[in-house]
């Protein structure tokens, strides 16, 4: 049984463009394709039709419009594959920081959108996935922090090393069969709280 391809939706005010980004994915089997010829309360018909691609094509955008969908990336969380028939290396770098996977500028032709869409869709999983590896070094960096915090408490109030801090720590979280950062959280947390009633 073949994959599911994944559903389309463009967003082009000009149905003769439209139509050849829609005879492009139909010719490379895309099956649930839909067009809006409309830009007004675009983010509502994006909630109702929950694609999992959006490709718009302007044919020449102008700055508020630009900005407009600039927002709308960042508020989606899906991968953009954007045409425009003209563009400014600004525009271009905005498009960029917004999110938008894809940015093509004079290229749409139907032979070329199935690979224009593979490719927004890479890129926004690679960019999706940088993200996530990223929040979760930021994640175990400050669950590392906290057992540093515990373990200096530990060393201060019981007089002894690090390794002994952290053995006390580890035996504490076996014991109430909790996390080694859940039982450093809840030590540190203790500490502040002592700390500001002793003053």
């Amino acid at each position: 049984m073949s994959e599911r391809l994944p559903s389309v939706l463009i967003i082009d005010e000009n149905a003769t463009r439209a139509s050849i980004i829609e005879a492009g994915l139909a010719a490379a089997g895309h099956d649930q394709v839909t067009v809006i010829n409309e830009m007004h309360g675009i983010a509502a018909k994006i909630a109702l039709h929950e694609p999992d691609v959006i490709v718009i094509d302007l044919e020449n955008p102008n700055r508020d419009m630009l900005e407009s969908i600039f927002q709308l990336s960042r508020a989606v969380k899906r991968p953009i594959a954007m045409f425009v028939d003209r563009s400014d290396t600004e525009a271009m770098q905005s498009a960029i920081d917004a999110g938008v996977s894809a940015y093509v500028v004079d290229g749409l032709r139907q032979e070329r959108v199935k690979s224009i869409l593979d490719m927004a869709i890479s890129r926004f999983n690679a960019f999706s996935r940088l993200e996530r590896e990223l929040e979760e070094a930021r994640g175990a960096l400050e669950q590392r922090k906290v057992i540093d915090q515990a373990k200096g408490l530990i060393m201060k109030s019981r007089g002894v090393d690090e390794d002994a801090a952290y053995k006390l720590l580890r035996k504490a979280a076996m014991n109430g069969n909790r996390k080694i950062v859940d039982v450093a959280e809840s030590l540190v947390m203790s500490a502040r709280l002592l700390g500001d009633e002793g003053k």
